[in-house]
């Protein structure tokens, strides 16, 4: 499966998807992917968490008038890679979204061979956040070099094993 749309989630849309984009805009793939964050329950737009946002410009990365966004069912499309941040969240988001496709939806660390979760710094201290950090840009690191790795199979026209019936003929 190609993807054309990368989607973080995870509970309410101001911290560990805030940073995840942005680190993800540090890095380049082959195929040029639009990157969005999402909460699970965002009952209104809110401002990046504070110490995210330090942590981030303190790693040279601005995410100036974020706002957090809800997942909607209209995110959840056929070229949509969506990475939440726990199991418990992939299982939330399979319940309650009938276009959920469960082949793309995948906790992040999972995806890229990791076997831990990504931990929630919220209410912590500064340092729960830089560490936060420092796990997500690893695993973004892998993700990003995953999917490379996955363009070359379209670019020399192997097959994928992730293909739907759904996919148009």
């Amino acid at each position: 499966m190609e993807y054309n749309k990368i989607i973080f989630v995870s509970q309410t849309g101001t911290c560990r998807e805030a940073m995840a984009a942005g680190i993800f805009g540090d890095f380049s793939l082959k195929h040029p992917v639009e990157v969005v964050s999402r909460g699970l329950v965002v009952q209104f737009p809110e401002p990046m968490n504070q110490k995210a946002e330090a942590v981030l410009i303190s790693n040279g990365i601005n995410m100036e008038g974020f706002v957090s966004q809800q997942l909607t069912e209209e995110d959840l499309t056929e070229d949509a890679l969506v990475l939440p941040m726990e199991e418990v969240q992939r299982e939330r988001i399979l319940e309650q979204f009938e276009n959920a496709i469960p082949e793309n939806i995948h906790v992040l660390t999972s995806y890229v061979g990791d076997e831990l979760e990504i931990l929630d710094p919220y209410g912590g201290a500064l340092p729960a956040y830089g560490l936060c950090y420092e796990t997500l840009r690893k695993s973004i690191k892998k993700l990003v070099k995953k999917l490379n790795e996955n363009e070359g199979e379209y670019e020399h026209g192997k097959s994928s094993s992730y293909g739907s019936s759904a996919d148009p003929a």
